[in-house]
């Protein structure tokens, strides 16, 4: 729908027409080489890449040959968690979060099963890791800490800095998953002193398909899929050079707008809490306000599931998403609430609103428009729980 209000950018975000016209050049008549070619096609791609790698570098403060391009950040997570432990034999010790992405945490389970010890420290209320407990955490045999530095439910940054300074003091290295941070809070690959970190494009407005793994001089990766060596060896095969193209346009284009992006959201971000606050009774902040990407706001309503509020506010033309998830008809709280020490009922009426720079303070009035409402049509319906979401399902697809 060409009017839908779209507030769910922590899920994804549109490509930027800049990003895209960057792109097209690389589909069209003599952009399509192979980079391993040796005519004058592929050496045009492989000139393209190389540029796009100087340009994503530029833009998180790293060196070329930090930078390998990769299908996805989930991609890169893996690598970068299996690629640490596989240079070790499958033994050794990891710390990470209770919050962290399944893209790692997923991961964490396959080492415990490959023989690697996993510790998973919990946050406080807020959503915040203890960098005493990660310190507390930390073992003899510890290869390898992994802490996200923006939180993608509900928001919260993480003291990454931190944990970095107590890790390389043990000879402990640090990966962080940027995906939800970058472009929306400056990231700086040196000033965040991490050894390894995972961008994925399509979170800052390029396309869908492309990550990037960045691994500080110096700091080896065991590959985990094989081929001809592209991309350091460690995502190997044919480089999807419009792709990785796309992603250095929209990496330089949101290192350059950071500042102004921070304001415009965290205003409207701002503007929405403080009216929900002061027109729906029963609604709870979940996250630290202090600590918190300036786009995303996370909140529970008291006797109302967010999967009916989500889709109800679909019904009204309004995109945004849920901290919980849905499986065979039992809703289930997130695991980053949970960790947080939300009650389930709280935990399944969580509801994620994420901005992006091209929210309009129109859309938010708009919001604050129908969303009370909403709480308390489904409250008058007796919170509107798993039992009709069914048919309201059928409801949004016929509407749609």
């Amino acid at each position: 729908m060409t009017d839908m209000i779209y507030l769910d950018n922590n899920a994804t975000t549109p490509v930027h027409p800049a990003v895209l016209e960057a792109m097209l050049p690389l589909w069209r008549a003599g952009g399509h080489g192979n980079p391993s070619s040796a005519h004058g096609v592929g050496r045009a791609a492989r000139k393209a890449l190389a540029e796009a790698r100087e340009t994503a570098a530029r833009a998180l403060g790293a060196r070329p040959d930090e930078i390998a391009f990769a299908p996805n950040g989930t991609c890169a997570d893996n690598v970068a968690l299996l690629g640490t432990f596989a240079l070790r034999g499958w033994r050794g010790h990891l710390v990470t979060a209770a919050i962290e992405h399944p893209a790692v945490l997923r991961v964490a389970e396959e080492l415990e099963r490959r023989g690697v010890a996993v510790t998973r420290v919990g946050v406080d209320a807020s959503g915040v890791v203890d960098v005493a407990a990660v310190r507390a955490a930390l073992r003899p045999d510890t290869a390898l800490v992994s802490l996200m530095l923006a939180n993608n439910e509900v928001g919260t940054l993480q003291p990454v800095r931190a944990v970095v300074e107590l890790a390389r003091a043990r000879g402990v290295l640090v990966h962080s998953d940027v995906v939800q941070a970058f472009g929306k809070v400056r990231v700086d690959a040196e000033d965040l002193g991490v050894d390894i970190l995972a961008l994925s494009a399509h979170k800052f407005h390029g396309p869908k398909g492309v990550g990037l793994l960045y691994a500080r001089s110096g700091r080896k990766l065991g590959p985990q899929a094989w081929g001809a060596g592209q991309e350091h060896g460690l995502f190997p095969g044919t480089e999807n050079v419009a792709y990785a193209v796309g992603m250095a346009e929209a990496m330089r284009r949101a290192s350059a707008e950071v500042a102004a992006y921070g304001v415009h959201t965290r205003a409207l971000r701002d503007r929405l809490w403080d009216g929900l606050a002061a027109r729906v009774s029963g609604i709870h902040r979940n996250g630290d306000p202090a600590r918190m990407l300036p786009n995303t706001l996370n909140f529970s309503c008291d006797g109302v599931e967010g999967d009916q509020l989500m889709m109800n506010l679909d019904l009204e033309g309004v995109a945004v998403s849920t901290g919980s998830a849905c499986h065979s008809g039992a809703i289930e709280p997130s695991h980053v609430l949970t960790a947080m020490g939300c009650s389930p009922e709280r935990g399944r009426g969580a509801l994620r609103v994420s901005l992006a720079g091209e929210t309009r303070p129109e859309e938010i009035e708009r919001v604050l428009a129908l969303l009370p409402a909403v709480v308390e049509r489904l409250r008058a319906l007796g919170g509107g729980g798993a039992g009709g979401q069914a048919d309201l399902l059928r409801e949004v697809h016929q509407k749609r």
